[in-house]
């Protein structure tokens, strides 16, 4: 298969959940063909969370460029890279509510604001429960601004057998929304 011109920005917050990006990187990295460029950024809060979930700095050694969190000269930090889809994973309500308002005051929430300007595509994976009135509005906003609201919501139907496997529930999801292709279970696919 050819390499696509896909461009992917991949944020981490800090929101827990650290498995579902470390499990979406993991599997990202075996389907390079299908990319032309991957950027990450993480808040600071993400690379504690990370730290203290995983116990490592894992992700340090994934073979993406790392863009600090506040380097608005990162590409994607304008239309004109065109980047064209950008995922959160996790994604802190903190971060919906500043993308759902408009607030550009770090590279993540910059890099949303363009991804959402551009009606590119943004999938947030949601993680945190029970939600406020004020999270689903948040939502709500972000939803009808273009974006993909993707709880982290694993299933069980594919007898996941460890967190990782309960994990790739989700990061096949983010997987088939991005519109790449992979081998992952299918439900009731004969």
């Amino acid at each position: 298969m050819s390499q696509s011109n896909h461009k992917i920005i991949i944020a981490i917050t800090g929101a827990s959940g650290s498995i579902y990006a470390k499990v979406l990187l993991d599997k990202l990295s075996k389907i390079p063909q299908q990319y032309k460029e991957i950027g990450i950024v993480l808040s600071d809060n993400a690379k504690e969370v990370w730290k203290l979930e995983l116990d490592n700095e894992d992700y340090k050694k994934y073979p993406f460029k790392i863009w600090g969190k506040n380097d608005f000269m990162a590409p994607f930090a304008s239309g004109s890279a065109k980047y064209n889809m950008m995922v959160i994973c996790p994604c802190s309500m903190g971060t919906l509510s500043r993308i759902a308002c408009g607030m550009s005051n770090d590279l993540i929430t910059r890099a949303a604001d363009v991804i959402l300007k551009e009606r590119r595509k943004l999938i947030c994976v949601t993680r945190d429960t029970p939600l406020s009135l004020i999270h689903i509005n948040n939502m709500k906003t972000v939803t009808e601004a273009g974006g993909i609201i993707l709880p982290a919501s694993p299933s069980f139907y594919s007898k996941p057998k460890t967190f990782e496997d309960l994990a790739a529930t989700v990061a096949d999801r983010i997987i088939d929304i991005l519109g790449l292709e992979q081998e992952s279970y299918r439900w009731n696919d004969k």
